[in-house]
């Protein structure tokens, strides 16, 4: 019987302390729970004392669990630093969540987050509820949330800048990059992403130390050679660039738009032949059309002309747009008239970024070829 009175003396002062420390003071219904476990096994052991009836070894074992067991894990918990109302709205809200009621879900965290603003797990989970809705500037707002209270969350760093991206807000998102850059290098795929906004801004040498940085980390990714390589285009880098894309061939064999661009650079470079063979090799994927235009033009230096009706007219018959190209380019008028005009009026898409680099070394190799034909016709002037 004593054995009886002291287990309800510490079962009741359980209970009062999680009432009014818990529920009364933190202002927090999540308790109510606890409260009422308790409050079941209060009333069972009190029917056993008063009856002497439900003594059996179930009943006795379900007593210990909701009077004792129960609020002493509790806080337990609180005392170790975890919150074990967080601990419960996060559970709850993932039920939710599993059971495709994203609504309630985001009342119990939103609830949660009121009561502790400095929920790492009630934020993190909004957050990513958000973004799954297309929330993108409430996601934001809850991973800021995130980083204030835990900064060296790299993850969320790095989520925070796709989504600034998808706003259009770049220059945010390459800010947030640096920080993540520097703090974790070796999270290449957030430095890929910088050396990729960098690109787009023309922001060239700090694209080049980007995905040097990446590179570090990944040496067998031949797309960061590749990107390295257009960045170094773009500085005028030429023999730096066609490094990087030899690694990037070396690396992957069907990296046929590293083929096509070491095609340009040989252009550039003014060996024919070797570019002959390059776009050879790149006529694959999404170089492929290009690589017949440019294959046409090689063909009609070399006087091959029927190779280059061939070769044009494949690219014209994929896209309009290489025929009216074709109809403006000087080295084409004397085959204008065996041109096929496309019957579907087709156009050749491809990103901003690979039209960027397609175009500049396709300008690059003009200019130079107008320096070289003014600098021979000086040469003749001076003979005479």
């Amino acid at each position: 019987m004593i054995g009886k009175i002291i287990f309800s003396l510490i079962a009741f002062l359980l209970f009062t302390y999680v009432f009014i420390f818990k529920l009364v003071k933190k202002n927090d219904t999540t308790y109510l729970a606890v409260l009422i476990s308790q409050a079941i096994g209060i009333l069972l052991n009190f029917i056993q004392i008063l009856f002497n009836v439900l003594n059996g070894a179930f009943f006795v074992f379900i007593t210990y669990i909701l009077c004792i067991i129960i609020p002493s894990i509790v806080l337990l918990l609180e005392f170790k630093g975890i919150n074990s109302s967080e601990l419960v709205s996060v559970c709850t809200s993932k039920i939710y969540i599993a059971l495709g009621n994203r609504k309630k879900a985001k009342d119990v965290l939103m609830n949660l987050v009121s009561k502790y603003d400095k929920s790492y797990c009630g934020h993190k989970m909004l957050a990513e509820i958000y973004q799954e809705e297309g929330g993108m500037r409430k996601a934001i707002d809850e991973y800021v949330k995130v980083l204030d209270i835990k900064p060296d969350d790299y993850k969320s760093y790095f989520i925070i800048s796709k989504l600034l991206k998808d706003l259009d807000k770049k220059d945010e998102a390459i800010e947030m990059l640096k920080i993540l850059s520097k703090n974790k290098p070796e999270l290449y795929e957030a430095t890929t992403m910088l050396g990729e906004l960098l690109i787009e801004k023309e922001r060239f040498k700090e694209a080049i130390n980007a995905y040097t940085q990446a590179i570090k980390y990944s040496r067998e990714d031949s797309e960061l050679y590749y990107n390295l390589g257009i960045a170094y285009a773009r500085t005028n880098e030429f023999s730096l660039s066609k490094m990087s894309f030899l690694k990037a061939v070396e690396i992957d064999s069907n990296s046929y738009k590293s083929y096509y661009r070491l095609g340009q650079i040989a252009l550039l470079y003014r060996d024919i032949n070797e570019a002959e063979q390059l776009f050879l090799q790149s006529m694959y994927g999404e170089a492929e059309i290009k690589s017949f235009y440019q294959l046409a033009k090689i063909y009609m230096m070399k006087n091959d002309k029927s190779r280059a009706i061939m070769f044009l007219n494949k690219a014209t018959e994929v896209s309009s747009e290489f025929y009216e190209k074709a109809c403006e380019e000087p080295i084409f008028f004397s085959i204008k008239d065996q041109i096929l005009k496309p019957e579907n009026d087709n156009k050749y898409t491809e990103s901003d970024k690979e039209k960027s680099i397609s175009e500049y070394l396709d300008n690059t190799y003009v200019l130079t070829k107008i320096l070289d034909e003014k600098k021979k016709g000086n040469n003749i002037k001076r003979k005479f």
